[in-house]
């Protein structure tokens, strides 16, 4: 039961952040993804940097338990499926989390998101026997590995790398291109003048 709850106090706590950066806007989004104000991408790229930092430096210290370390499989259908996401979040200007957030904070839009996404994942797991047959569920470049091998860890590394500090160095890497990008690369446009 504690696990619950602390599930539930971590995950309203997330969310009222994800609210407060604006994550849970879609007009917010929207000036993220084509590029008029990119405060929110650096707030993501700060957080995974930030995150990639902790965990990874956490685990060369022996302070976070590898074994809590957990990789999905690659295969086609992932990258397939993240694009499927990624236009899916351009068009709604939700992902799952967002929607979530914006639902509870009382956006009705969000409610039919949320709908859509339920449909799709049910209409997904109807037609999982024809996307195992097609193949795009077979694990590529060895299924469950990290680009860098992690001591302690039941996964191979693609490389020879030490894992915790490749972690470490790309946390580094978007830390510092968050506080590198500028607030947006695309100019907002000028105000119409009037006629005179």
């Amino acid at each position: 039961m504690t696990t619950i709850l602390l599930a539930i106090v971590i995950g309203a706590a997330f969310g009222a952040v994800l609210d407060r950066i604006g994550a849970s806007n879609p007009a917010y989004i929207g000036k993220m993804l084509n590029l008029t104000n990119l405060n929110l991408a650096k707030a993501i790229l700060l957080a995974i940097g930030t995150g990639s930092v902790l965990m990874f430096g956490g685990q060369a210290a022996g302070l976070v338990d590898v074994g809590h370390m957990s990789v999905k499989a690659a295969y086609a259908g992932v990258f397939l499926g993240g694009l499927l996401l990624g236009a899916g979040w351009a068009l709604a200007g939700y992902c799952p989390g967002t929607g979530v957030v914006a639902a509870a904070s009382g956006r009705i839009d969000a409610l039919f998101f949320i709908a859509g996404g339920l449909l799709g994942a049910a209409a997904y797991m109807v037609t999982y026997p024809a996307w195992k047959a097609s193949g795009l569920l077979d694990s590529i470049a060895g299924g469950k590995v990290t680009l860098g091998a992690v001591p302690g860890a039941e996964y191979e590394g693609l490389t020879a790398l030490p894992g915790d500090l490749l972690g470490i160095f790309l946390g580094l890497c978007f830390i510092a291109l968050a506080f590198a990008l500028p607030e947006r690369l695309v100019p907002q446009k000028a105000a119409a003048q009037p006629a005179a």
